[in-house]
């Protein structure tokens, strides 16, 4: 098989379309953002890149806080909404009627509509050129008792979607299984694993 050399990119697909959420001047803010990641495990953390003028931004700086809210495929339209317009010009969470609660951080705005929450305190911001990236530490986690199986998140139930680059861009939903983490690979190699 041979591959065209395109130049650098980003083509690493799919990215979560994600809700970021952060007080600015005391209200309540939330922008779209695929571009995040889980960078820690002990304690948890993740990371969101947002580009600088972004006014969310501002928000995560004034509080040194932020939340990130996994949307279902049903809020696709309030999630792409809060991709187009800026919390400068208008009231994104009057505007998609958000129901919108506090942690234990207190400045870390949470959609109550999204299966799963992150509240997060910021950690380190890094200056890429572009986009600055937010590493922010999981304070607590908080997830819709309806998106649970035993105690336990479940995607199935929870529905977030992806957001695909290319042209135009578009939103995915997850797809069937494939195989099973640390099984499917097994019928490669015969592991002698305690």
């Amino acid at each position: 098989m041979s591959k065209v050399a395109l130049g650098p990119m980003t083509l690493i697909y799919p990215t979560p379309a994600l809700l970021i959420g952060a007080n600015i001047k005391g209200k309540a803010n939330f922008m779209t953002a695929a571009w995040c990641g889980v960078v820690n495990s002990v304690p948890p953390m993740v990371s969101v890149s947002l580009q600088h003028h972004r006014h969310t931004l501002l928000g995560i700086k004034e509080n040194n806080t932020f939340s990130v809210n996994i949307p279902s495929v049903d809020m696709v339209k309030e999630t792409d909404y809060c991709g187009m317009v800026s919390g400068a010009k208008t009231d994104k969470a009057a505007d998609c009627k958000f129901n919108i609660s506090y942690g234990k951080l207190k400045t870390a705005p949470m959609i109550d509509g999204c299966p799963a929450s992150l509240e997060c305190k910021v950690v380190q911001i890094l200056n890429l050129g572009s986009h600055e990236m937010v590493i922010g530490q999981v304070e607590e986690s908080y997830v819709s008792e309806s998106a649970l199986t035993g105690g336990v998140p479940d995607v199935d139930k929870m529905k977030p979607f992806l957001w695909v680059m290319g042209a135009g861009g578009e939103y995915r939903q997850f797809g069937k299984k494939i195989g099973g983490g640390f099984s499917t690979g097994k019928q490669l190699k015969t592991y002698n694993n305690p």
